[in-house]
């Protein structure tokens, strides 16, 4: 009994759960808003109609926001730690979500301006928890672990998005769509993450990786032995030190990133590129206009609210593969497998979402149509958690050295953003003007995704900080981004077992996941 009791209080254990119900946090947001976006009083509130165009500006700038935020945090994060900036993010998400809930509440006039400036503040913070938590939970997990890591967190992000969802589909049937509290309840609830992850922050270890950068030894061993205890500190402050021995003389700046030809323009293309691909998945859209999405199938309005319930179950679960995967076959290899899967069921949903639209027209029955699509979808959003929910995440945290580390982070933040901003803002227009035309938009980008990764995006998992870098200079001096002609074509994959290198930050902080 003593056994598991430790082992609950672990602080590797406690590490894992403060990350993965961070990043749920995330996860929240987009399900919450899949059933407020049809609730006739939250509608009548905004002063606007559910075809109105409002409806997906109000859902995307929450985006920007994010974009926002993970520049503001991950500038914090370098220059007072991991930790209080996470603190911050926490808080600005707490306020953002209590504005949202009382935009309108006992009065009408400006409660659209409320509601807009709540998704923007909430989205400042949850921008900034999307771009230090992975930050923070890469520079304390192994190299073999890390995909594996953090495919559990994001997992947890699936998570939240269920219970968003769950809480939303609930209140809506017990209270109906024209009960204000069907849409505040959901909004409210949220308040439990950024409220127990604050309650807890103060129990988390600063990254040792981080105090060694700033010069605070006894802070980074105080911090070594809350996570390994006194025996194991010495030896693993030894190989930190090794590592920011090899990394200090390398400063690098935000403009050492951001513009071509800069000395870490490669890792920032592969970091844009990788949430660009993500975006293109179409992906945002089903997690937030889910419902639609099924009755564009030929369903009705209750049967599509339940069955986008049931998909995100699905995919909550579907999502063990990718932690079972992500480390053992590579990220790479997952991405392009993923968006060859995406484009071909989306290329089916083309076809049976045609037929759903023009049953009346063949002759034909709709319910068996809107089965096998579902079916489709169902796999789709499956084969996106394997393939591409964590991994364009989870690269980022791999090809930067730690002096560039939070910012290659909040790059990919910065991307995702302004990517989810457009396609959740498009999408409604979509709907209405291409039906399920759509559906082949996203068939072809998939496709596009994956060409793209098979030529451009090295294999990260399985190596070290050091050796990912590695290729990036190689492909300087080979003169090409093309992963199948730099070193031999050996970043197409996860390295073998005698290929990995012993040393600097190969060696882990938490142990394997």
């Amino acid at each position: 009994m003593s056994s598991i009791s430790n082992k609950l209080l672990d602080k590797k254990t406690e590490i894992v759960f403060f990350s993965a119900t961070a990043i749920a946090l995330y996860g929240y947001d987009q399900g919450m808003m899949s059933l407020i976006n049809t609730n006739y009083d939250y509608l009548r509130t905004m002063g606007i109609s559910g075809e109105s165009p409002l409806v997906g500006i109000i859902v995307s700038v929450y985006y920007l926001g994010c974009a926002v935020g993970a520049i503001m945090f991950s500038v914090l994060a370098d220059k007072t730690g991991r930790r209080p900036s996470i603190f911050a993010c926490l808080a600005v998400s707490a306020l953002g979500n209590l504005l949202m809930f009382i935009s309108g509440l006992g009065y009408s006039r400006g409660a659209m301006t409320m509601m807009f400036l709540g998704r923007i503040v909430m989205g400042l913070g949850v921008g900034g928890v999307d771009s230090v938590i992975p930050t923070y939970s890469s520079e304390l997990t192994s190299d073999g672990g890390r995909g594996e890591a953090m495919a559990k967190e994001f997992q947890s992000n699936i998570f939240g998005l269920n219970m968003a969802f769950g809480i939303n589909l609930g209140v809506t049937q017990a209270l109906g769509k024209n009960n204000e509290w069907a849409w505040r309840i959901p909004i409210i609830a949220m308040q439990c993450y950024p409220v127990l992850l604050l309650s807890i922050i103060q129990r988390l270890p600063e990254s040792p990786r981080w105090l060694i950068f700033h010069e605070r030894k006894d802070d980074a061993k105080e911090s070594l032995a809350r996570i390994y205890g006194e025996e194991e500190t010495p030896s693993k402050y030894e190989e930190l030190e090794k590592a920011h021995e090899e990394e200090s003389s390398h400063e690098i700046g935000w403009n050492d990133m951001i513009w071509p030809g800069s000395a870490q323009w490669h890792q920032t293309s592969v970091t844009i590129m990788g949430q660009v691909n993500q975006a293109l998945t179409g992906y945002g859209a089903v997690s937030v206009y889910g419902p639609q999405i099924f009755e564009l199938l030929g369903l009705g309005v209750t049967e599509s609210e339940h069955l986008t319930q049931g998909n995100y179950i699905s995919y909550f679960f579907l999502m063990t593969f990718a932690w079972l995967l992500i480390d053992r076959v590579g990220r790479r290899t997952t991405m392009i497998a993923g968006a060859f899967g995406i484009a071909g069921c989306f290329l089916l949903l083309t076809i049976f979402g045609g037929l759903a639209q023009n049953c009346d027209k063949l002759g034909i029955p709709d319910k068996p149509i809107a089965i096998v699509g579902s079916i489709f979808l169902f796999i789709a959003t499956g084969t996106f958690g394997v393939g591409w929910l964590t991994q364009p995440w989870l690269i980022p945290t791999e090809i930067y050295p730690v002096t560039s580390r939070a910012q290659g982070a909040a790059i990919s933040v910065i991307i995702w953003g302004i990517a989810n901003f457009v396609v959740t803002l498009i999408t409604p227009i979509l709907f209405n003007t291409l039906s399920f035309w759509l559906f082949l938009i996203f068939a072809v980008t998939n496709t596009f995704a994956a060409w793209w990764t098979f030529v451009y995006s090295p294999e990260t998992g399985g190596r070290s900080f050091e050796e990912n870098q590695q290729f990036f200079e190689d492909a300087a001096k080979e003169k090409t981004w093309s992963v199948l002609k730099v070193d031999d074509a050996s970043y197409r994959y996860m390295p073998r077992e005698n290929e990995k290198g012993q040393d600097g930050e190969n060696q882990p902080l938490l142990g394997g996941s």
